[in-house]
């Protein structure tokens, strides 16, 4: 993976550290309110190829009043190129991860568990349309997440390997 100042403009800003860091902290957050425990390691990698892609991230924003799995089930579409993007996704994903952790906003428990810090994030969901999209849709799937609460059932429905 190259440098940040060595990466074209558009990926530069579209998969930066914060950005990136941002996206997956309302994940963790989201599941937090489901499930006081923290979010799966394993789950975190799946935050960032449903909320970045914007096709996914508006099935998943009209959907919101709906269950993830049944979401799923009804757009077979969410599921297209599904793996293949988790994959391109997964040093952006670690890379914010590394942020995060740097500014102490998550801890990691004994069952690699991700919980955030308390007051690490700020409440309100503020920014451009785009971005409070993926903030509020990253809400969503990690709430949902912490309501299948069953890793393997959650990576096989979204037909990816561990």
């Amino acid at each position: 993976m190259k440098r940040l100042d060595e990466r074209p403009f558009e990926i530069r800003n579209l998969f930066n550290p914060a950005f990136c860091g941002l996206i997956l902290m309302r994940a963790l957050c989201g599941y937090e309110e489901e499930d006081e425990r923290g979010m799966p390691f394993s789950l975190v990698l799946l935050v960032l190829p449903l909320c970045l892609h914007k096709r996914s991230r508006d099935i998943l924003h009209a959907g919101n009043r709906s269950y993830l799995l049944k979401l799923i089930a009804s757009h077979p579409e969410l599921l297209v190129g599904f793996a293949r993007r988790t994959t391109d996704l997964l040093p952006y994903a670690f890379e914010a991860l590394g942020f995060l952790m740097q500014m102490g906003l998550f801890t990691v428990d004994a069952h690699g568990r991700l919980k955030a810090t308390p007051d690490g994030l700020r409440k309100s969901v503020t920014g451009t349309a785009e971005t409070v999209s993926c903030q509020r849709v990253a809400r969503f799937v990690g709430k949902e997440f912490a309501r299948v609460g069953d890793r393997s059932t959650l990576y096989m429905t979204m037909g990816v390997r561990p």
